[in-house]
C-alpha cells in the first residue's frame, strides 16, 4: 500500500526516507503561504525536521509564526527546522565534498548545494571565486580539490570551471550551470552547453541553478565513499 499523507492540496511522501535514504524536501517557490505552512507543520510533527529550498523572506516569516524554531538563510534561500536522524557512519566519515564557484555571484547556488549536503550529514569544503579568468586561483586549491570524494563546480558565464576541475581530479565532478552572465549567456544555457559538451571525463551536469540537485547527488557519492 502506498505510504503518503493526504492533505488534499499535497500528498506528503512519508515513505521517501525509507526508500531513498533522504526525507522529502519542500520546494517552496510558488506555493501559497497557507499550504506551505501546513506542509511544514505536518512534516515537522512527523519527523521533527523539515528542509526546504527556494523560499522567500515572506514565506519564512509566515512559517516562523507556526514554527518559531525555523531558520532561514537569505543567500541560499533555504528554510529549515530541526536536523535529520543521525546516520551513524556518515557522522564518522573522513571524506568531504568540495564546492567551488567561478565567481562570487555564483555563491547563492553553491550555498544551496553546500547546505543541502551538510544538512544530510556530509562535510563540505568551500572554495569560492576561483574562475578561469584567474586560473592560478583554482590551481592554488588543487590539493583540496583532489582530496575530495567529489567536487561540485558551480559557474555561470561560459561555464568553463567544470572542465578545468575535471582535468585535475580523479573523483566525480558535478557541474552546476548558473544563470549568471550577460545577454548571450541566455540565462545559463551557455554554461549548460559548455558543461555537457566538456571533453574532460568524469563530469555530470545538473539543471541550471540546481544547487539542491547537486548537493543531493554529492551526498549520495559521499555516503558511498565513506561506507
Amino acid at each position: 500500500m502506498d505510504k503518503f499523507e493526504e492533505m488534499h492540496f499535497a500528498k506528503l511522501d512519508t515513505d521517501r526516507e525509507e526508500r531513498t535514504g533522504f526525507p522529502e524536501v519542500v520546494f517552496c517557490e510558488g506555493k501559497p503561504d497557507k499550504y506551505l505552512v501546513e506542509i511544514y507543520k505536518k512534516l515537522y510533527e512527523k519527523d521533527g525536521c523539515v528542509f526546504g529550498t527556494r523560499a522567500s523572506l515572506s514565506q519564512y516569516e509566515k512559517v516562523k509564526e507556526a514554527l518559531p524554531e525555523v531558520e532561514y538563510d537569505e543567500v541560499s534561500r533555504i528554510l529549515k527546522v530541526g536536523t535529520p536522524k543521525e546516520k551513524g557512519s556518515e557522522n564518522e566519515a573522513k571524506g568531504y565534498i568540495a564546492v567551488c564557484t567561478g565567481g562570487t555571484a555564483d555563491i547563492p547556488v553553491a550555498e544551496e548545494a553546500a547546505q543541502t549536503a551538510e544538512y544530510f550529514g556530509a562535510r563540505v569544503e568551500r572554495i569560492y571565486d576561483v574562475g578561469v579568468s584567474g586560473i592560478h586561483r583554482v590551481l592554488s586549491k588543487k590539493d583540496l580539490l583532489v582530496g575530495a570524494d567529489c567536487v561540485i563546480a558551480v559557474a555561470g558565464m561560459e561555464g568553463a570551471l567544470a572542465s578545468v576541475v575535471g582535468g585535475l581530479v580523479s573523483n566525480p565532478v558535478i557541474a552546476v550551470p548558473t544563470s549568471v552572465g550577460y545577454g548571450a549567456s541566455f540565462g545559463g544555457m551557455s554554461a549548460l552547453l559548455t558543461m555537457i559538451n566538456s571533453c574532460a571525463n568524469g563530469i555530470t551536469v545538473v539543471n541550471i541553478d540546481n544547487g539542491y540537485g547537486a548537493g543531493y547527488v554529492a551526498t549520495q557519492i559521499y555516503r558511498l565513499a565513506n561506507k
